[in-house]
């Protein structure tokens, strides 16, 4: 069972040089979640990623398939048209996708060599030749070595490091995905998408959850285009001018099976407060009255303070209070009050001189 060998990539500064190691290779027909026929592609195992190219002295790959969301990987035993060939179903955390190698020999080693990326491990449950062996063991090596030494990438300052444009949907989330699946999970009646920060925290996603004998999650991202608005990032993408557009665009594309996600959070009904007991000490949780508190009884109503002051509600004014001598205190407010008379006081002593000089001229 010989190994397919690994042919030599494209020159120095080729697209395909800047691949990671390049591990295994081959023809595969490849049937993604989505597809509706199989694809024959060279496949190549670079790093920790399936690469698929139309053939094999293509430089620029047409799909990637990132195998740090791998869940399982079986063997396919449905019969293909071709007698020889031999079936693998390749599930991740998004969807299943179903390769089929030329023999059984070339499923056995493309299992082997998957197996090895994912748990950096070589697998014992496989038939394998010695030789074959030694290859998965130095290629566990030579995967370890990179990941060791690759550059960790810098974690973005927050969940989003690109300001947002525009206002943003109520069922935006700053959650991760795994955190996204679980929200939608636990709460069906709110919403099946929600929108949150991608991964790289320079752009933002679309988490989707539907049922289909069990809970089926999608992942979109959402890109910030220089020119202004955002877009789809899909087969054909879809131009948005606001993260508002990004929402209603997928709930219409979907006749109004997805929905936004709209957690209401819960309030209390009832004031609650703690208190000690006085005998031993022990706080106990107390709920208030829902009844109306009574209310403080009403004021009388205001007096006067000075019950000669010509504002005050006395009929008529007295006299005596104009012509009778004043105590010559100087704390009497009543001497303030003839001192300073007011506007309305004036007016008044003025009337009532001209009514007692019109008496005394028709007396005389």
């Amino acid at each position: 069972m010989a190994a397919a060998p690994v042919r030599q990539r494209s020159g120095p500064g080729g697209p395909r040089a800047q691949l990671p190691p390049c591990y295994y290779e081959g023809y595969l027909e490849k049937r993604g979640p989505k597809e509706k026929a199989a694809r024959r592609l060279w496949t190549c195992l670079c790093g920790n990623s399936l690469y698929f190219f139309n053939n094999a002295k293509d430089s620029h790959y047409v799909e990637k398939l990132d195998l740090s969301g791998f869940v399982s990987l079986k063997d396919d035993c449905s019969r293909d048209r071709n007698l020889e060939a031999a079936r693998l179903i390749l599930r991740m955390k998004d969807g299943e996708t179903k390769l089929t190698a030329p023999n059984l020999e070339s499923r056995e080693l493309w299992k082997g060599f998957l197996y090895s990326v994912v748990d950096l491990n070589v697998p014992s449950c496989l038939t394998l030749l010695p030789g074959q062996l030694q290859m998965l063991k130095e290629m566990v090596d030579k995967e370890r070595s990179r990941r060791r030494n690759r550059t960790p990438t810098r974690a973005p300052p927050s969940p989003l490091s690109v300001p947002l444009v525009g206002e943003i949907p109520p069922c935006f989330r700053p959650v991760s995905r795994t955190e996204a699946e679980v929200l939608l999970e636990r709460h069906p009646d709110c919403g099946n998408m929600l929108l949150r920060p991608g991964r790289d925290g320079c752009s933002l996603a679309v988490t989707t959850r539907q049922d289909l004998n069990g809970s089926v999650f999608r992942h979109y991202r959402v890109t910030q285009r220089d020119q202004g608005g955002y877009v789809i990032d899909v087969e054909n993408p879809i131009p948005c001018a606001t993260l508002h557009e990004v929402i209603d665009a997928l709930v219409e594309k979907t006749a109004g099976t997805l929905q936004p996600f709209l957690l209401e959070e819960p309030y209390e009904e009832n004031i609650t407060y703690v208190s000690a007991n006085d005998e031993n000490g022990e706080r106990i949780l107390h709920t208030a009255p829902s009844s109306p508190l009574p209310k403080a009884p009403a004021l009388p109503p205001k007096q006067d303070r000075w019950p000669g002051s010509p504002l005050s509600r006395s009929p008529a004014p007295d006299r005596r209070i104009l012509t009778s001598p004043v105590p010559a205190s100087p704390t009497n407010p009543m001497r303030r009050l003839i001192l300073s008379p007011s506007p309305l006081a004036q007016t008044f002593n003025e009337e009532l001189k001209m009514k007692l000089e019109k008496r005394r001229a028709s007396q005389e």
